[in-house]
């Protein structure tokens, strides 16, 4: 259904629609590159900001925190989770975008302002809010994957080591080794996560069709473009266009969450297979 109705944009636009740089309905021109481009930047903004935090509190919970520590930290890192989306939007608003206009951004500017990515006018409103926003969001799945990845890895891999005389953190090297792939897995959730989220995003990053090197500028991604525009889209081409762009993001976001699925499975039929060797 989704590519019967994005035949009038394939015919008439062909591959060129995906790097095309304009989109302007009124005129009949369609391209989608500014809101890829805004879309995979947010994402690994996200992700480069999360990942790290995320895997940290999954091996303190696991390796390192005594249950009673490690059950309520859970738990409030798993409520994070249940926040709804609109919450982290005007949070963002209220809150992130202010901090960044005030002291996040000058900051940057004043440490690193030689580099294009922080130079450019500051509000608030940008790529660079949009992927912190969007990097809250996914630390609760990352965390709680990773949480259970770790779980998964035999104990006695850890009682073998420690019998070797290795120390807590070298045995925690160990298991982190062992469940790289299903790690690798809960990074590439979280993307699939990162990538197809949309209230938040649409009310911070400005919703600009625009590809800019600065991180303040206003931007816009696949799933805030369907959000803010596909109830008023009357015209048929200009609704072909925005059900294309649809399809490139169901056809990614599929993808990237079936290679996670595949990688936290090779983690979690390792157990198994120790098992019966």
């Amino acid at each position: 259904m989704m590519v019967e109705n994005s035949m009038p944009t394939l015919s008439r636009f062909g591959i060129g629609f995906l790097a095309g740089m304009e989109w302007k309905p009124a005129q009949e021109e369609f391209g989608a590159l500014p809101f890829i481009y805004g879309t995979v930047v947010s994402s690994l903004i996200a992700v480069l900001l999360a990942v790290p935090v995320s895997i940290g509190v999954a091996v303190f919970l696991v390796e390192q925190a005594p249950k009673s520590v490690a059950r309520p930290i859970a738990f409030m890192v798993e409520l994070l989770a249940a926040i709804p989306s609109v919450v982290y939007g005007l949070w963002g608003i209220f809150v992130l975008a202010p901090f960044i206009r005030e002291y996040l951004g000058p900051f940057l500017q004043t440490s690193l302002g030689f580099l294009p990515l922080f130079q450019g006018r500051l509000t608030g409103i940008g790529m660079l809010t949009g992927g912190i926003i969007l990097a809250l969001m996914i630390t609760p799945i990352v965390t709680a994957v990773v949480r259970d990845v770790l779980e998964a890895v035999p104990v006695t891999q850890r009682e073998a080591a420690l019998a070797l005389g290795a120390t807590k953190w070298e045995t925690t090297t160990i298991v982190l080794g062992n469940a790289a792939s299903g790690i690798a897995g809960s990074v590439v959730l979280g993307l699939g996560r990162a990538i197809g989220e949309t209230m938040a995003v649409t009310m911070v990053i400005g919703n600009s069709p625009q590809i800019s090197a600065s991180l303040f500028e206003p931007a816009n991604t696949i799933a805030s473009l369907l959000a803010a525009n596909f109830a008023e889209a009357t015209d048929k081409l200009y609704l072909s266009a925005l059900i294309e762009i649809g399809l490139v993001l169901f056809l990614v976001t599929f993808v990237v969450n079936a290679l996670a699925k595949l990688l936290i499975m090779s983690v979690a039929s390792g157990p198994d297979r120790a098992k019966h060797t």
